[in-house]
């Protein structure tokens, strides 16, 4: 306790000293010649009323050339975007067209019909140039790793079938040129 009223009595010797006379002069000065300037030269205002009005103007062409970069990049995602969607396609279902009863060709309970399938490729590798046994020209290798599913559904029960399965292929790729 008796350390806390010694540390605020240091604390109170630490307040800033009061300014000098002469310097709120000094400061008084200036801003009355600062007064008298502009009140003397009338087209410092026009000046300033035209460094304003550039300003402005230089803020809107600011803002319109953001707009432009902004609308640029969400085209530039939009298009990644679609060829990104292009990478896994599916194919479409195949359209069953109904079977009179008592025909050759109708479907029973048990028979799965194919419903499609896709092949996605999840990584695709650069391994560089090669050569291939007995070959004088290099080649370029490049591994792909996907991922195909296929679905069946029956048709009258509604049950469905997806079988998936993992798949790698390495192609080889003719370089020319060199």
């Amino acid at each position: 306790m008796n350390d806390f009223s010694e540390l605020e009595r240091e604390l109170r010797k630490l307040r800033p000293a009061q300014p000098s006379p002469f310097l709120s002069e000094r400061v008084g000065e200036a801003l009355k010649d600062s007064r008298r300037s502009a009140a003397a030269d009338p087209t410092s205002s026009w000046w300033r009323f035209k460094e304003a009005t550039h300003n402005w103007w230089s803020l809107g062409f600011g803002l319109a050339a953001a707009a432009v970069l902004i609308l640029f990049a969400a085209v530039t995602m939009e298009r990644r975007h679609e060829q990104q969607q292009t990478v896994g396609q599916s194919s479409p279902a195949p359209e069953t067209q109904p079977v009179p009863l008592g025909t050759e060709r109708s479907i029973s309970p048990s028979r799965f019909v194919p419903a499609g399938g896709s092949n996605v490729v999840y990584n695709a590798r650069d391994e560089g140039l090669h050569f291939a046994d007995g070959s004088e020209r290099p080649v370029r290798r490049v591994r792909y790793n996907t991922r195909q599913t296929w679905r069946w559904r029956n048709p009258e029960t509604g049950a469905s079938l997806r079988v998936s399965y993992p798949s790698e292929e390495i192609v080889l790729i003719p370089v020319s040129g060199q």
